[in-house]
């Protein structure tokens, strides 16, 4: 299947072209990446764990409460936090109290200072990882990172900026009809097929991997 056909039917399922279009993100440049704080990455991964599972409106209304009690997602400060402190956010109501997700933010302040240690800096080290390799940058995620697998390490991607599908439900349905794969992906040959896919549509269209994603979830649902 034509990605064509895809967007054909995104187009018909919203309201046509125009439509659509006017749905879908544009991902930051390489450059826009890089300038990117640390601090806000730390912040997203945090946003993206404390949302994965839960009500992401409640986690939204709470966030300035977030900022305040992570202290503004400083890596260096969380990374040094004391046990005592951590363990007092248990009971802090500025914040959803989630034991595991609090000991991940720390735990990924950690994750992005050895990246910056090792490459100079994460922010720079995100914006250079090629596209083509996406799935690769999950598994990253997922190995180095804490609750940065899954949807939850694809998420923190998308909405730091950085160009990524998702493979959401109705995605991989579309990736299935197509023949790509014959249910969900797990395993790294599964993956590299269904970036191997992205990266043909990619050529095909010149549309950005998170468009691409847009708009095969919007052709089904």
């Amino acid at each position: 299947m034509s990605f064509a056909e895809i967007e054909a039917r995104a187009w018909e399922k919203h309201g046509g072209r125009e439509a659509v279009e006017a749905m879908l993100s544009q991902p930051k440049s390489s450059s826009e990446l890089a300038a990117v704080p640390i601090d806000r990455y730390l912040a997203e991964m945090a946003r993206r764990i404390f949302c994965s599972g839960f009500v992401w409106k409640v986690v939204d209304a709470k966030w300035p409460g977030f900022e305040e009690a992570f202290h503004g997602f400083d890596p260096g400060t969380i990374a040094m936090m004391p046990d005592e402190e951590l363990d007092s956010l248990l009971s802090d109501k500025r914040i959803i109290r989630h034991g595991t997700k609090i000991r991940a933010v720390q735990e990924n302040a950690v994750f992005l200072l050895d990246l910056q240690r090792e490459h100079g800096s994460a922010a720079q080290f995100f914006a250079d990882w090629p596209v083509e390799d996406i799935v690769g940058l999950w598994t990253l995620l997922k190995k180095r990172g804490s609750r940065l697998g899954g949807n939850t390490g694809q998420y923190f991607l998308r909405f730091i900026g950085k160009d990524t599908f998702i493979l959401s439900r109705d995605v991989v349905a579309v990736l299935m009809r197509t023949g790509v794969i014959d249910k969900a992906p797990t395993s790294q040959k599964a993956l590299r097929q269904v970036q191997d896919q992205f990266n043909e549509w990619r050529l095909e269209t010149g549309r950005p991997l998170c468009q691409l994603s847009r708009l095969a979830a919007l052709s089904v649902g």
